[in-house]
Formats: C-alpha cells, structure tokens, sequence
C-alpha cells in the first residue's frame, strides 16, 4: 500500500514547494495525527462518485454518524442548535470534572509510589509489580475513577454480556488439564475510550510509546498501569521489539497471577466497530491462554469509534453528546490446541473468526496501511484511479 499513498501524494500536488521531503512512514515523523492535512498541498475536493468508490473499498473506516465522513457533514438547523447548547453547557462541565478526576487519581498514585522503587527489567520502568496496600489503592482507585471518567462523558450504564464456555469448540486443552488463566486480554479496537472501560474492568497493562512516560500526569499513571513502552525506532542489538517484550509480559502473567495482565489490541489501529481487521501475532507468541472481549459503541447521532476524524474534533463532538453507549461481549477464555501453539498465526485467525462470529463484526482483510491511503484522499485528492480501480491482493 505505500505504493498507493505515493499515487495520492505525487499526483495534482501543484503548491508543493522543491525543498519539501516526502513522508517516511518509518521515520520518527509517523507519530502524527493521521487525518494532519500539509497546508503546503492545495487539492481538489472529492467528486461523490469517488467518495462512494473509497467508502466500498475502504468501508471498515468510514463514518456513518449525522457529523458524515471526517465529522465534517453538513447539519441540519436543529442539531446545530443542540450542538450549540452541548457546548456552552455541557463540555465545560465535563472538561472540569474530567480533569479533577485525573488529578485526583494522579495524586493518588504519587502518594502510593513515594518511597517506592519502580520495578526495572530491560529499559521497561512502572509500578504495577508493587505489593500490599500500595497495589490494592492503585489497582481498586483505578478501576473506580476510571468508570466515574466514563460516567462525566456520558457512559452511565454499559452492558455487559458473558458467552457460555460451551460455545467455544476447543477442547484440547480441557483434557491436558493445563490451567486456564489468562495471560492476556485480546480485545477489538474501535476508540481509545476502549481503554478506559478496560481499566475500570480489569486494569490491564498496555503496549504505549515511550514518550508517554514522560507525559505529565498521564506518565506516572501509566507506570502505576505497568505500560509496556515500546521505541520503534530503536536500533539497538539488544532490543527485543514490541513482540518480544509483549511475549515476555504475557508468560510472565500466565505464570505469576499477582503480575499485572496485559490487554492488547492485535488489529494495530481503529475501526468504525463494525469490521474486524487482520490480527498481529505478537499476542499469540507466548502460547499462554488469552481473554477475548468485544466492544461495541451503539449510536444514534454521534459514533465514539475514531476512525476517520480527527482527535480534537471527535473529544469535541463527544463531550457534546448527552448519552453515550458501551456493549461489551466477554468470550470464555481461550486455551490454544497444541497445533495453536505450534503456529501463532493459525491461533490468531482462529481468535479472530472467534470474535467476529460472537460479536457480528465483519472480518476485513484491510489494515493500518489501507488506512493511511483512505486518510490521504480525504484529505482532499481527487486523483484516485490506483486506488480506486486496483484489483484486491
């Protein structure tokens, strides 16, 4: 697909001045907002024709609320009105209650850690690995203000449903007698609230970019989490990747039950919650069993997915909203075969289909690549016929 997104980017690109370097996704520059259009490009809108064309092709990402594609729609007198209210009355009181919160549960984690020396193992720095009081007040004031942070944007109830372990046909493991404690909660990705409802459920540890240690507030926080940090563009002989350090992670919660369990999203980015992309194996590489939970952010004006808006405007539109939903499904927990095992891919897939037939979500072959394309032509080229018209691989 990096072929696709130089089509996008080398043709109708009039204004762009001779000096400017084109965009290395490998680089250090990847960490920007997706949907960042470069004021430098002058390009012409999509015709509608185009737009179905990409929204066919690309349908894992589009949007279907009344805000349309990139939250940028036009609206009609009466939700401008209501939108207009929402935001004179309603954001500044969940922006501050939102913020109180994070400074609470921020102090609360600072007072638990004083004295406390972080758990340190191959550059990797948190606090999860604390015992006693300390870990009990992290985990339990966690998982409380984490539900309140759902409530102040507008989660005030989320179903919760639990599949019978009869439904899962794998039964290899039932007879080896091997024990059946997840190592690792494998989860559908369609927003980053999936986070939140995951601490208020279990408080998992997550797989997040190094920086985000250093972030105020947010860094300690993820320490206390027990964050997996991972820097990609690290070059060093010793480094073992974001799969061998998730790998690790994941056996050592299989085998410890008082080390923190690790919640991971195998699709690698954000869908409408409709589909369900390709999984990455590194989930899989431990051979331990894993926790599937699906989640599903029912709609009737605003969709909480983060898939082709930016991230200013979706917190904006959101915080905007009066009621929001959450529909999470929990699978029993899954124990791969010894054929599983012996071929992480084959026990991805199998998850996978798993999640898609219990959930009613749509298994797409697409991913973070075909993504990057889709936010290109939003972005305003109306040059597509490589895209549009290239036969699937």
């Amino acid at each position: 697909m990096e072929t696709e997104l130089q089509d996008f980017e080398s043709k109708n690109q009039p204004v762009v001045e001779p000096a400017e370097e084109p965009h290395d996704e490998g680089s250090g520059k990847d960490e920007r907002s997706l949907l960042k259009s470069d004021s430098k490009l002058s390009y012409s809108p999509l015709v509608p024709e185009d737009l179905q064309e990409l929204e066919k092709k690309f349908a894992a990402f589009v949007r279907r609320d009344v805000y349309g594609t990139m939250g940028r729609g036009e609206l009609l007198l009466s939700d401008k009105l209501l939108l207009g209210f929402a935001l004179v009355t309603l954001v500044p009181i969940r922006l501050v209650v939102g913020m109180v919160i994070l400074i609470l549960y921020y102090f609360i984690c600072r007072f638990c850690t004083l004295f406390a020396v972080p758990y340190r193992d191959d550059g990797q720095e948190d606090y999860a690995h604390l015992s006693g009081w300390r870990r009990v007040v992290i985990v339990q004031s966690g998982r409380f203000l984490s539900r309140a942070m759902l409530f102040t944007l507008g989660f005030y109830w989320i179903s919760e449903s639990f599949r019978n372990p009869d439904a899962v046909e794998n039964q290899s493991n039932e007879q080896s007698g091997e024990p059946k404690q997840p190592a690792a909660i494998i989860s559908n990705h369609v927003s980053y609230l999936d986070i939140l409802y995951h601490m208020s459920s279990s408080f998992p540890s997550f797989v997040a970019k190094r920086s985000v240690a250093k972030l105020p507030l947010i860094g300690l926080i993820s320490k206390c989490l027990g964050c997996v940090y991972v820097q990609r563009e690290s070059k060093a002989s010793n480094f073992k990747g974001v799969s061998g350090i998730v790998t690790e992670r994941v056996k050592e919660a299989n085998q410890n039950k008082f080390a923190p369990m690790i919640m991971l999203f195998p699709e690698g980015t954000t869908t409408n919650g409709d589909f369900l992309l390709p999984f990455k194996t590194g989930a899989f590489l431990s051979k331990s069993p894993v926790l599937p939970v699906i989640l599903r952010y029912p709609y009737r004006r605003f969709s909480p997915a983060w898939d082709s808006i930016s991230g200013v405007r979706h917190v904006i539109l959101l915080l905007c909203q009066f009621v929001n939903h959450i529909e999470v499904t929990r699978l029993p927990v899954y124990c791969p075969s010894e054929q599983e095992k012996e071929d992480p891919k084959l026990y991805a897939n199998n998850v996978r289909k798993l999640m898609a037939n219990e959930g009613n979500l749509i298994l797409s072959d697409i991913g973070l690549a075909e993504k990057r394309v889709y936010h290109a032509a939003l972005n305003g080229n109306n040059s597509l016929p490589s895209v549009l018209h290239q036969k699937e691989d």
